[in-house]
């Protein structure tokens, strides 16, 4: 795992539908590969890469990874210069409240009503979106217009930072460690050819996987991302869905998808072989861009392998390398395996 690569990825910002810079870095590091692809972006902004094998696969494989991370929308700018906003993905109010924010170039402070002005029930209640604003330090409305405008993103402000026993935390982990995975895969030419799709809009209703999904028309495809770990304090056997440091997370179905069992299987098979540590999840729950490109075209075989990670869609999403570098293994190997 190339980790100043996951680093710059994290630290760009992407919301959903504003993921130009993340596509912009993306293309850059294709451009720079010499392994022999096709490189297209269509309408909607997915990056699309058939990237040619020595030989012709007997099967269409897709590899997705989404662009897009969680964030937020400015709806409106008060007269006091803060700045009404919307979240654009599943983000939990408790996320929210006094963390760093970016709007452009702009940095900010999602704050709300201080403590000493609450209510006793507001005090030990969680301010809700609407009931918070960003502070970026204008006196006005006039001010904050010429820095920022309606409509724009934002995002957290979370440079990637190690922990301790091989841990790191970021935002945007979710899903920037798919896309650092394919960039690895597209850097040498496979043995048969296989696709890739770096896709937008996940976090809204994966719709940048419903047109990959019509366009490349596969007939087996793997989802990878990023996927919830409640293996936090106090968490059980029952509780807890999956354990960071467990290595990828091969699901059998989620909330959204049922996979298809013989393909499960066969990946947990070859990483077995292959001594790549593998778990799957113990609860069904979550779901990804696999729910839309299986149910594409006339049906597609589906799996996800995902990185396990602790407080997703928030400023510090953690996770192990070790689990990253397994999950790129596996990657690399199902490339190789499921194009036969």
């Amino acid at each position: 795992m190339n980790k100043t690569l996951l680093k710059e990825l994290c630290t760009i910002d992407g919301i959903s539908g504003r993921e130009h810079a993340v596509r912009e870095y993306i293309l850059d590091k294709l451009n720079g590969s010499s392994a022999p692809k096709e490189v297209t972006v269509d309408a909607l902004g997915n990056v699309l890469v058939h990237l040619y094998g020595k030989n012709e696969a007997t099967a269409t494989v897709l590899f997705d990874a989404h662009m897009d991370e969680v964030g937020f929308m400015i709806t409106n700018i008060n007269d006091d210069g803060s700045l009404c906003f919307s979240t654009v993905g599943g983000i939990e109010n408790e996320a929210l409240f006094g963390r760093r924010v970016r709007v452009g170039n702009i940095n900010g402070v999602i704050g709300g009503k201080p403590v000493h002005q609450c209510s006793a029930e507001e005090k030990n209640t969680v301010p809700k979106a609407e009931d918070m604003a960003i502070d970026i330090g204008a006196t006005d409305k006039h001010e904050a217009e010429a820095l920022v405008a309606i409509g724009q993103g934002g995002t957290f402000v979370s440079p990637l930072c190690e922990l301790s026993n091989d841990l790191f935390f970021a935002k945007a982990v979710d899903d920037r460690i798919g896309c650092a995975v394919l960039l690895s895969l597209a850097e040498k030419q496979p043995e048969r050819d296989v696709w890739l799709s770096f896709s937008v809009q996940e976090e809204i209703g994966c719709r940048g996987a419903k047109v990959v999904g019509e366009s490349v028309k596969p007939q087996v495809a793997i989802a990878i991302d990023a996927t919830t770990a409640a293996d936090i304090a106090d968490s059980t056997e029952k509780t807890c869905v999956c354990r960071v440091g467990g290595g990828p997370v091969v699901s059998f179905a989620d909330r959204a998808t049922l996979y298809d069992e013989e393909l499960y299987m066969r990946i947990r098979s070859l990483a077995e072989d292959a001594n790549i540590p593998t778990q799957t999840k113990t609860r069904i729950a979550g779901g990804n861009n696999a729910a839309a490109l299986q149910r594409s075209h006339t049906g597609v075989k589906m799996a996800a392998v995902s990185l396990p990670c602790r407080y997703i869609h928030t400023a510090s999403c953690t996770a192990a390398w070790r689990d990253a570098e397994a999950l790129e293994s596996l990657i690399l190997l199902l490339a190789e395996r499921l194009t036969l």
